[in-house]
């Protein structure tokens, strides 16, 4: 994996040296560049909004009690697809521009999260005591580091409840 990885990042910025001479000698130079700038104007525009809408699906997602593990997925691939459009070249704003196509990216997540162990773990409730300020208070006046009378009061407290 590390290999395909240190392949990629040797021979990306070959080919998109490539496709840039390409493209500047079939539109210019001046047209190459302000594509260049519009693709990764278009990509913080599309990381805003679709971006904005996701949390919003998940917020709405976990209130039902549902797990957004696809959503999450989603929003990661928009971050990366916003990257790929703010990186200077042609391949990667193709790249980039693709998975900020639900469909695209929708078929992405469900491939990535079928290979993937996932493991959701909740807090126990009954693993710690979470108090505010107003909830406990010392009763034992010692002074001396002692915490069975301040205990008893939080028992006392949390016994109302």
């Amino acid at each position: 994996m590390a290999l395909y990885v240190i392949a990629l990042i040797i021979c990306l910025p070959l080919i998109e040296i490539a496709v840039f001479i390409q493209a500047g000698s079939v539109i210019g130079a001046v047209p190459t560049i302000l594509l260049t700038v519009l693709t990764a104007f278009a990509g913080t525009v599309m990381l805003r909004q679709q971006g904005l809408s996701l949390v919003m699906r998940m917020q709405r997602d976990i209130n039902a009690g549902k797990r957004p593990e696809e959503d999450i997925m989603n929003g990661a691939l928009i971050v990366v697809a916003a990257v790929f459009l703010l990186i200077p070249g042609f391949v990667t704003d193709t790249i980039g521009l693709l998975l900020f196509l639900p469909p695209v990216r929708g078929q992405l997540a469900r491939f990535i999260l079928s290979r993937a162990n996932v493991t959701v773990t909740t807090p126990r409730r009954d693993d710690f005591v979470d108090l505010d300020e107003d909830e406990w208070s010392r009763t034992d006046g010692s002074g001396d580091g002692s915490h069975e009378g301040a205990q008893r009061q939080i028992d006392q407290k949390s016994d109302r409840r």
